[in-house]
């Protein structure tokens, strides 16, 4: 009975080395962690101030095809005061038509740019979340955090890794 004792517990100690050996090991690894400034990425981006002119371009476009929908209100509302009680209420009826068309328009133009605006954000997330994931890859790194102030408190500075990933992007 004593050497069945003597053995197992012979037996346990050799499984409790092995074990601590095996998690020791799995420990021992060091993680890899960086951070990047998400917004500032976002800013620098070539691609966000290339897709920020040709957004504002189409919105002055846009607003000065509206210019010219009001000009023409204003105009037929200068007309119609000098007609008569019966010609006013035709005139009415054009100058409400042209209001709901300039209605339409003002909805349909905000719609339209918001989608693209949408559509460009979405794209420039895209490539910034394929830069930053390629660059952890092949740099090792087992997490890669944004820095928003809100989520990340303290991040020391060798950690950093926003100048590296807008020099990829902007490479492009």
């Amino acid at each position: 009975m004593k050497k069945l004792m003597v053995l197992a517990v012979a037996v346990i100690f050799t499984v409790g080395l092995l074990v601590g050996g095996i998690a020791e090991k799995a420990y021992a690894k060091e993680m890899k962690i960086g951070y990047v400034l998400m917004a500032k990425v976002f800013d620098e981006y070539y691609k966000t101030k290339d897709s920020e002119k040709a957004l504002a371009e189409k919105g002055t476009a846009k607003e000065a095809e509206r210019k010219k929908m009001i000009d023409e209100l204003k105009k037929m509302k200068d007309e119609q005061a000098l007609l008569s009680d019966k010609a006013k209420g035709e005139k009415q009826v054009a100058i409400d038509s042209k209001l709901k068309i300039l209605q339409d328009f003002d909805m349909k133009t905000r719609d339209e740019l918001m989608k693209e605006r949408n559509d460009m954000l979405s794209g420039i997330m895209a490539d910034i979340t394929k830069v930053i994931t390629d660059h952890a890859k092949a740099e090792g790194y087992d997490v890669v955090l944004n820095s928003d102030p809100r989520v990340l408190l303290y991040g020391a500075e060798g950690m950093d890794i926003t100048t590296t990933i807008l020099t990829k992007l902007n490479k492009k």
